[in-house]
Parts: structure tokens; C-alpha cells; sequence
């Protein structure tokens, strides 16, 4: 055999580096980090205060809500299913805190109560999905409704006003940069990267949305793997109601139901696989916050409010074809 037909010597490490920029998975890896990179250096450019302190703290505690609904929906989604309640879920526990809060329960309580309805509310969820063998899109659809009517319907359609020292510092303060409310989110993020990876729960989650059957066939109870993942999504919600209260001072009925949308656009943007088994938990985190810096960003310079959703839907639907590319 000639020496011309022998295989080709290793590439470089500079060819190395220069074929992992030419390889479109590259990208679709690392699109959330990239893309936050990008948008801080094109807002800074066109707006000095955009790296300011108070700005950059503003962001950090904007997107702590956002990214603590991303992880509970990574959980479900994780599953190749969808929880189209979170903010909903989200806006019934504020409520339900706001009415146990008037009622005059102990702050503790009030806090209980909020997180057991969003828990109550993922089960419930979790259940119906797991043992009535119905599609994650219609439960998590009709609780939507269910729960936005529930809050109203306790609220009797009128925010509740709430003034409690403890909430307001936790919405205000924090260590430097770092409000309370992001260093939670944080920490939530760290044990809940430990319970999908470094658990056997974690493994049966992406087993279960890689492939239900042969997670069945290996003695995985999918239908728990569900009614767990939904619950913890639920709880999160819970939580994410106590907070949002706390940054807007007052429990109301209505429900913004774009958080929803945003939470899967955060985790497509993290390298979520939206068919399933294939999960991080970083990912959605950056992708959060890509969203909270474009939102942010556009705000500084000028640009109408009217055209920050379109710039959103644009780079979700960017993320989805990077994501054709993903190994």
C-alpha cells in the first residue's frame, strides 16, 4: 500500500480549534453563552450604562424568576413532555399567599401555602398525565385555565396589597451585585444540576424521555418519573409565586402568560432537547438570562415594547435550527 492511501496526520490543535468553529454543533452547544455574550457587547456598545452596576443588578433579579420556572420546566421537558401551567401555577400560589396573608397567618405559613398549591398543582398535573395516559400539551393546557380561573375566582378579580419587611428585603437586597432572589435561584440551580445528574433519579429522568419503552423494559416506573417531574415544576412555580410577590409588593390575578413561553424558550436556547433525554441545567439558566438581557437591552435604547416580543420569538426560532445540529 502506498503511503499516500495511509490515514492523515493528526490536525493541530489551531486546525482542531478551527474545525470546532466550522462545525455547526459547536454553536447549537453553546448558543445560550454565546448569544449572551454577544447581546451585552451590542448593548454596551450602543448604551454605556447598559454594564452599570444597578442595571446589571436589575437584570440578575429579573431573571431570577424566569430561570428557578426554566429548571422545573427543563424537568418535564427532560421527559419529552411540556408544562404549559407554570405561570399560571405561579400567579394561584401568589394568590393563595396574598389570601392566607390577609387572613393573618403567620408569614411562614403564608409561604407553606404557596408552595404546597403549586406542589398540589404539578402532582395533580403529574398524575392525570402519568395514570390517564393523556398528552402532557392537553393537562398542563387545561390546568392553565383552571388555575388562572381558581385565582381569580379566590381573589374575587382584585390584587391584594402585601407589606412585609422580610419580602421586601428579600426582593431589595443582597450580597453586592447579587440580589437575594438570584442567589436563590442559583442555589436551586446547583441542587437541582446534583439531582439530574448525580442521582439514579436523574438517570431514570433522562432514560424515561430518551425512551419510555426500553425504560419500562429495564424496570423504570416512567409513570412515577413523571408524576415527580411535574411536581417539582409545580413546586418551583410555588416558590416563584412567593417571589413574585415580594418584587411587586401585591398578589394579583392576572397572569402573565408569556413567563410560560419564555421559560421553553429559555430552554431551548440552554440545548434542551424538546424531544426528550437529553437535558442541563446551566443551559436554561443562560438562556434565561439571554432573555432577560435582550428584554433589558432593548428597553435602554429606545426600542418599543411592542417589537421585544418579536425579537424574542426571532431568537427562539434561531436556537431551534441550531439545535438540528446538536450530537
Amino acid at each position: 500500500m502506498s503511503a499516500t492511501t495511509l490515514d492523515a496526520p493528526p490536525a493541530s490543535p489551531a486546525q482542531a480549534r478551527s474545525q470546532r468553529l466550522r462545525d455547526p454543533a459547536f454553536w447549537a452547544d453553546w448558543a445560550a453563552l454565546v448569544g449572551l455574550i454577544g447581546l451585552t457587547i451590542v448593548f454596551q456598545s450602543l448604551n454605556s450604562t447598559f454594564l452599570s452596576s444597578g442595571n446589571v443588578q436589575s437584570i440578575l433579579v429579573a431573571a431570577a424568576i424566569l430561570i428557578i420556572l426554566s429548571i422545573g420546566q427543563t424537568y418535564t421537558i427532560a421527559t419529552g413532555g411540556i408544562d404549559l401551567s407554570v405561570a399560571s401555577v405561579m400567579t394561584f400560589a401568589a394568590v393563595v399567599f396574598g389570601w392566607s396573608f390577609t387572613e393573618g397567618w403567620a408569614l411562614p405559613l403564608c409561604m407553606a401555602a404557596a408552595v404546597a398549591t403549586g406542589l398540589l398543582a404539578g402532582a395533580l398535573n403529574g398524575f392525570i398525565i402519568a395514570k390517564g395516559k393523556i398528552p402532557d400539551f392537553v393537562v398542563t393546557l387545561g390546568s392553565l385555565s383552571a388555575a388562572s380561573g381558581l385565582a381569580l375566582i379566590l381573589s374575587d378579580g382584585k390584587p391584594t396589597t402585601v407589606i412585609s419587611p422580610f419580602l421586601l428585603k428579600l426582593s431589595t437586597q443582597g450580597i453586592g451585585i447579587f440580589g437575594w432572589t438570584f442567589l436563590l435561584a442559583l442555589v436551586l440551580a446547583a441542587l437541582t444540576h446534583v439531582l439530574l445528574f448525580n442521582t439514579r433519579f436523574g438517570t431514570h429522568v433522562l432514560a424515561a424521555g430518551g425512551s419510555a419503552e426500553a425504560a419500562t423494559a429495564t424496570g423504570i416506573s416512567t409513570a412515577r418519573i413523571k408524576i415527580a417531574v411535574y411536581t417539582i415544576s409545580g413546586t418551583l412555580a410555588g416558590l416563584c409565586g412567593i417571589l413574585l410577590v415580594a418584587r411587586i409588593g401585591a398578589s394579583s390575578p392576572a397572569a402573565d402568560t408569556t413567563m410560560t413561553l419564555n421559560t421553553v424558550a429559555a430552554v431551548v436556547l440552554g440545548g434542551v432537547s424538546l424531544l426528550g433525554g437529553r437535558a442541563t441545567i446551566i443551559g436554561p439558566v443562560l438562556g434565561a438570562l439571554v432573555l432577560t438581557v435582550l428584554v433589558n437591552g432593548l428597553t435602554l435604547v429606545g426600542v418599543s415594547q411592542f417589537y421585544q416580543p418579536l425579537s424574542v420569538g426571532i431568537v427562539v426560532v434561531l436556537a431551534a435550527l441550531l439545535m438540528r445540529f446538536q450530537k
